[in-house]
């Protein structure tokens, strides 16, 4: 592909694992004269109370927004244990973000509220129109159990504004996640960022799955806890391990990533992975579940193929990437290692020019789904604005 623009966006990632440090080490990566945001996702492992305020200080005056993660995607692929990130000139992008804390109580005109603050640094930038130009980002604390309320209340407020994003991870401990606002990582809150541009983008998403003839309805769940508590009058788990073809004692992560379920809305279906099998044989998903829907079994297609179609799809609109910001389920990282292709992979999202991270729920237009790749192709610019 042809070389990157230097001055439209930077890249870098660091394994280096004192939080200082490599906090560092990005702001030297990153640094340009014209750098207006920082948007990063990183490892659990990190000393969060040590990287928040060390990240103000490398980057003052500078819009940062990001997330931990379940595992990273960097310049050179795949990553585990690190930082990556993405710096966005702002003779190109004009970037706004906000943080939502009170979760529970996030209404319409609260979200009306915020996303007009939001559209106002974008039209103070004067560097594209709204309309056609703008695309939003949402990232979520991925244990809060709250996607699908503040998604439907966001999409509202934003209208015909695309947007896309990923719920925030712990490297799979299932035990805490944050996100990062002003020098700060925060649990049970979100993140929107709103992203205004000249440059062409296509907003996608797309999976791999495949739907079976096995239909399962929920017919006893807990939609507040994700807990689905009966499958066909059974318990749940029990049905659950009979169309997956194994054992209930035998449900773990590799069932879960190869033989998810999913509901049929408007001809498409939208993936529900499980968490966990609970000790009382209910299963608590990643994504919204209630009393009455129907579930259908899946199997996986090719993993990289879907995602190589939308890619090829986008860069046929938007030309040469820039760059991909990639929000990638970890159950699908899980399968590609699973079925030994993880470095083929990786290799194809280096090429393509990926950065992102794997996240615990993937988020387009409002829906909060599973085992999905949701992301934004952003095409290079033809030439190099005069400095401002």
């Amino acid at each position: 592909m042809p070389a990157l623009s230097p001055a439209a966006v930077t890249v870098a990632s660091t394994h280096e694992r004192d939080a200082v440090t490599a906090a560092r080490q990005l702001g030297q990566s990153l640094h340009q004269d014209h750098l207006g945001c920082v948007l990063f996702f990183c490892s659990a492992e990190y000393d969060l109370v040590r990287l928040g305020p060390a990240l103000e200080q490398v980057f003052p005056q500078v819009v940062v927004c990001g997330c931990t993660s379940a595992g990273e995607i960097t310049p050179d692929g795949y990553g585990r244990g690190c930082i990556t990130a993405i710096g966005f000139d702002r003779r190109y992008f004009a970037i706004d973000c906000a943080l939502i804390q009170e979760l529970e109580q996030f209404s319409l005109e609260d979200a009306q509220r915020c996303i007009d603050q939001l559209l106002a640094t974008c039209r103070d930038a004067q560097l594209a129109p709204v309309k056609g130009n703008t695309f939003a980002i949402t990232l979520l604390d991925g244990l809060s159990s709250r996607e699908e309320l503040v998604l439907a209340t966001l999409n509202a407020a934003l209208g015909t504004i695309p947007q896309f994003g990923g719920s925030a991870g712990d490297d799979e401990r299932l035990t805490n996640t944050h996100v990062y606002y002003k020098g700060r990582f925060y649990n049970r809150a979100a993140i929107v960022m709103l992203v205004n541009t000249p440059l062409d983008f296509r907003v996608f998403s797309t999976h791999h799955m495949a739907a079976r003839d096995d239909k399962l309805v929920v017919t006893a769940a807990d939609s507040d806890s994700r807990t689905v508590y009966e499958l066909n009058a059974e318990p749940a788990a029990d049905a659950y391990a009979r169309i997956a073809g194994v054992t209930v004692e035998e449900l773990d992560r590799r069932t879960f990533a190869l033989r998810p379920m999913a509901v049929r809305i408007g001809g498409h279906y939208f993936i529900r992975s499980v968490q966990r099998v609970n000790p009382d044989r209910s299963l608590t998903f990643y994504c919204a579940v209630e009393t009455g829907i129907v579930m259908t079994a899946m199997k996986p297609e090719s993993l990289q193929r879907s995602l190589e179609v939308q890619l090829q799809t986008a860069e046929a609109v938007v030309g040469p990437p820039l760059v991909t910001i990639g929000c990638d389920c970890f159950l699908r990282r899980l399968e590609a290692e699973l079925a030994g292709i993880d470095q083929e992979v990786s290799q194809f999202l280096q090429r393509h020019r990926v950065i992102g991270f794997n996240s615990y729920g993937e988020q387009f237009d409002g829906m909060h789904i599973n085992q999905t790749f949701t992301g934004v192709v952003i095409g290079q610019p033809e030439c190099v604005p005069q400095p401002r």
